[in-house]
C-alpha cells in the first residue's frame, strides 16, 4: 500500500471509532480489564519468585543440640558439620543468643519467665552454597551424637511455591476468558462498521480492490482498541501499584519489585497483547464480509 493509502485508512479507522463511541469504548474497557487483571497477577507471580529466590538464598539448616551434650561431642560436631560438602559457614547460637532473638520475634509478654529458667537449647546455625545441598546436610545431621533435632526451612519455600502456582494459574484461566469476551466485543465493534459499508466494499470488490486494502481501515481499529485498553489497563495498575510499593517502603520487610516494570516491560507486553486482540478480532469479523 501507498503512504497516502495507509493515511486513508488510519482516518478511515478513528472516523469509524468516533461514529461508533459507545461500542468502541466497551471493547477498550474490556481489553483494560482482561489486561489489568493479567497483570495483577503476573505482578503477584514476579513478586512471589522474587520472594522464593529471596528466600532460598536465605535457607539455612538448625542443628539443635542436647541438654545433655558435652563440651567435646559439641566441638566433635562443629567440626563434623563444617567438613560437610555445600556448608559455607557454622554459627553456634547459645542460650543466650536465643533467648534474645525469641523475644524480637514474639516480644516480651511471650517471654515472661525464661530469663530465670532459659529453656532454649544450644543450636548450630548451617549456611550452605546452593539450596540444593540442604537435603543432604539434613540427612548427614541427623543421628549425630549431641543431635536432638534438625530442622530447615524448605517447608516455606514449597508452600509459596505452590500459592504461586495456583496464582498463576488462576490468572490464566480469568485472562483466557476475558480474551474471549474481548475478541467478542471488538469483533462486533467491526462487524457493525463492517454492515453499514457493506455496499461500499460490495463496489470497491467489484472494481478490483484488494482484500487487503478493503481490509486495512478495519484491521487498523480493531488495533487501535487494542493499543488504547493497553494503556489505559498500564496507566492504572502503574497508579495503583506506586501507591502500593510505597506503603511498602522502607522497614518493610517485603520488598516489591520497582513500578518501573510496569511502565516499561509490563506496558510492552500489553501494547502487543492488546494489539493482537484487536488485529485478530478484526480479521475474522471482516473476513465473511470479502466474498461477494
Amino acid at each position: 500500500m501507498k503512504i497516502s493509502s495507509v493515511e486513508n485508512s488510519f482516518i478511515d479507522a478513528l472516523k469509524s471509532l468516533k461514529r461508533n463511541r459507545s461500542l468502541s469504548f466497551a471493547s477498550i474497557a474490556t481489553v483494560a480489564a482482561t489486561l489489568f487483571i493479567f497483570g495483577v497477577f503476573l505482578l503477584l507471580q514476579v513478586n512471589l519468585n522474587a520472594g522464593v529466590q529471596g528466600v532460598q538464598s536465605e535457607l539455612e539448616v538448625r542443628v539443635t543440640m542436647g541438654k545433655k551434650i558435652t563440651s567435646d561431642q559439641q566441638s566433635t560436631l562443629e567440626a563434623t558439620l563444617k567438613n560437610m560438602t555445600g556448608v559455607k559457614s557454622v554459627t553456634l547460637e547459645t542460650k543466650e543468643e536465643a533467648l534474645v532473638n525469641f523475644k524480637k520475634r514474639y516480644g516480651e509478654r511471650l517471654s515472661q519467665g525464661l530469663d530465670k529458667s532459659n529453656p532454649l537449647p544450644y543450636t548450630f546455625i548451617i549456611k550452605v552454597n546452593q539450596p540444593e545441598v540442604i537435603a543432604d546436610v539434613v540427612k548427614n545431621s541427623q543421628g549425630l551424637p549431641g543431635v536432638e533435632d534438625v530442622s530447615d526451612g524448605k517447608e516455606i519455600v514449597k508452600t509459596v511455591m505452590t500459592i504461586t502456582r495456583t496464582i498463576k494459574l488462576t490468572g490464566l484461566g480469568i485472562f483466557l476468558i476475558l480474551i474471549a469476551v474481548s475478541f467478542f466485543l471488538i469483533g462486533n465493534t467491526i462487524k457493525l462498521t463492517v454492515f453499514s459499508r457493506r455496499r461500499e466494499i460490495g463496489i470497491m470488490k467489484y472494481i478490483g480492490a484488494t482484500d487487503w486494502f478493503i481490509r486495512a481501515p478495519f484491521i487498523i481499529e480493531g488495533v487501535l482498541l487494542g493499543v488504547f485498553g493497553a494503556i489505559l489497563s498500564d496507566l492504572l495498575l502503574y497508579f495503583l501499584y506506586s501507591v502500593i510499593v510505597s506503603k511498602t517502603g522502607a522497614g518493610n520487610s517485603l520488598q516489591l519489585i520497582s513500578a518501573q516494570y510496569v511502565s516499561s516491560t509490563l506496558l510492552f507486553q500489553f501494547l502487543l497483547i492488546g494489539s493482537f486482540i484487536g488485529c485478530l478480532g478484526s480479521v475474522f469479523a471482516v473476513r465473511k464480509f470479502l466474498v461477494v
